[in-house]
Parts: C-alpha cells; sequence; structure tokens
C-alpha cells in the first residue's frame, strides 16, 4: 500500500476500504452533522446518530444536510449517550466513536469505563495527521491536546500510539523523533537525555516498525536545508513523519501555530482505546473535523485487519 501523502488521498483511501460505522454521541450539532453528513454522502463511512431525535432533526435543518438515510438512537440524557455510543462499538455496530455536544469529561468517563466503556491496555493520546503546504507529505505529532505532562513510559506508549497511525495510512516505517532544543544528549536539558534512552528502546525494537533518531531539533526534524548546513548525519533529519512533543504545552503550541500560521488542515484521533475516537476542538474547520472523521475510519479498518 502507497503512503498517503495528503488529506484528499485519505479521503480517496477511505473510500475505498470497507466502510465503518462512526457512533455520534450527542449529534444534536450542525457543524458536527455537517462533516458527517458530507463523509456519509461521499461513501467515506456510515453513521450513527445518537441523541434527543428532535434536536437532531433541528440541527440538520440548521446545518442544511439530509440525515435521513441515517440511523438515530434517541437519548436525552448526555451520560445514556456517551454510555449507549460505547456499548455500540463493543458490540460491533460501530467502528469509530465521536463526541458532539457532549461534556468532554461525561464522554470520556464512558469511554473510560472498566465495565461499559471501550478502554484499552494502554494510554489514550492525541494523534494528529497534519498537511501542511510547505511540507512534502504529511505530519504526525503527538501530544497536543490529551496528556499533560507524560513521563517516559507515557511517551513510550504515545509512539506506539503514533506508529500504529502512520501503519493504517500507509507508512510501514515511519521515521519518528523526539522534539527537543538540542540535537544531543546534555544533562543539563532532562528532555534530550529522555530521548537518547527511547533511541535505546527503540533500538531493542520496543517501538515496533519505526525508524527512530533522537534528540532532534524542529528545524533538524523537518528541514534537508537545516541538516545539510548543520551537517547532521541522520536517517530521519529532514524527512520526519512523526514528532513526539515532550508535554502539552510544546504540542499544542506546535499544532496551532501549524494551523492558524502555516495554513494546515489536519486530521486527529484519539488512540489507546479499543477503537479510535473523534474528540474535536470547537475551534476546528469544518475541513478538519471532516478529516478527522475520515482518518478514525481509515484507523479503524486498519485495526481490524490486524
Amino acid at each position: 500500500m502507497e503512503p498517503i501523502r495528503n488529506l484528499e488521498q485519505l479521503k480517496e483511501r477511505a473510500k475505498e476500504l470497507p466502510s465503518m460505522k462512526v457512533a455520534v454521541v450527542m449529534a444534536n450539532e450542525s457543524e458536527t452533522l455537517s462533516a458527517v453528513s458530507e463523509a456519509v454522502e461521499a461513501n467515506m463511512l456510515e453513521a450513527v446518530l445518537i441523541g434527543p431525535e428532535e434536536e437532531i432533526a433541528s440541527s440538520a435543518e440548521e446545518a442544511g444536510v439530509d440525515i435521513s438515510g441515517m440511523e438515530i438512537v434517541h437519548v436525552t440524557e448526555e451520560a445514556e449517550a456517551a454510555m449507549k455510543g460505547t456499548q455500540l462499538v463493543r458490540n460491533g455496530r460501530a467502528q469509530v466513536l465521536m463526541k458532539g455536544l457532549i461534556a468532554t469529561s461525561t464522554f470520556l468517563k464512558a469511554v473510560l469505563d472498566r465495565e461499559s466503556g471501550i478502554r484499552g491496555e494502554g494510554l489514550l493520546s492525541h494523534v494528529a495527521v497534519i498537511d501542511a503546504p510547505e511540507y512534502h507529505k504529511l505530519l504526525l505529532i503527538t501530544d497536543a491536546a490529551m496528556n499533560i505532562d507524560p513521563d517516559f513510559e507515557q511517551k513510550m506508549e504515545m509512539l506506539k500510539n503514533a506508529v500504529t497511525v502512520a501503519h493504517a495510512i500507509g507508512i510501514e516505517k515511519p521515521k519518528a523523533t523526539y522534539i527537543c532544543a538540542k540535537e544531543k544528549p546534555y544533562q543539563k536539558m532532562p528532555r534530550t537525555m529522555e530521548a537518547a534512552r527511547m533511541k535505546e528502546a527503540a533500538g531493542r525494537g520496543e517501538l515496533g516498525e519505526v525508524i527512530f533518531d533522537a534528540p532532534l531539533a524542529m528545524d533538524l526534524a523537518v528541514s534537508a536545508v537545516a541538516k545539510k548546513i548543520k551537517k547532521i548525519d541522520s536517517p530521519v533529519a529532514g524527512d520526519a513523519d512523526l514528532l513526539l512533543l515532550p508535554d502539552i504545552e510544546s504540542g499544542n503550541a506546535i499544532y496551532k501555530t501549524l494551523i492558524f500560521l502555516a495554513g494546515a488542515e489536519l486530521g486527529a484521533v484519539i488512540m489507546g482505546a479499543t477503537h479510535p475516537v473523534v474528540l474535536t476542538s470547537r475551534a476546528d474547520s469544518a475541513e478538519s473535523k471532516l478529516c478527522s472523521i475520515v482518518l478514525a475510519g481509515v484507523v479503524a479498518s486498519y485495526m481490524e485487519g490486524n
């Protein structure tokens, strides 16, 4: 399978794959319904809408979309809707869970419930797939939204989650790095020491099918010119597929800088549960919401086949 190199190719791939179904929790939100409807109409996935039926219909009318062909599960309470969504995924009636007009805490509580949720064995983490105008391929970034100050073991889990997404979009051996402010281990900069430790772990095969080199500064990770000027010998420098950021502040800053200053579009997915989860931001563009749903469907298809 050829690697997906931009978000338009991601959409085309979704049309070619067996159709996945997204369960939208509290789907009574016009922007969410607009993105879901577009994906369904383009045969990129199917959907089941959970929430108050009259409000869902009203939101669809406001968005100007036709939801007559979609299944609606009438539920009025947020907690019950979230539980119903996880139940549909657990029972195989849906392969992706999406947050609609519901408090994030209520939504994630249902996801992580040990009895009725879709909690996985690992760590929940946010993986963004960025289509930046000035970069020559898609760039995966973790974690911009979920883990605040992860320790070494949590970062290892975050990387594994992101590698799964990379594999799902056709990158057999993603080139990955841990972004630091210096490209050599330095005792006074603990993150560089973590990066060196991670490189050793990758060498032992603990990160799976990945080419990992770290630490690398941001310029070296994505710029072949910087690599040449600084004379860095690295299989990842200048051509990174995947960036691990040290904490949520740096991850969130890079993520939003690429969107709001560099004109990037993206899809994002929460990994670490038994199935992909879509947790979009209110500030996300309509295109990014659509791409997040489509990405989750592509990842779900990959997970079903592996």
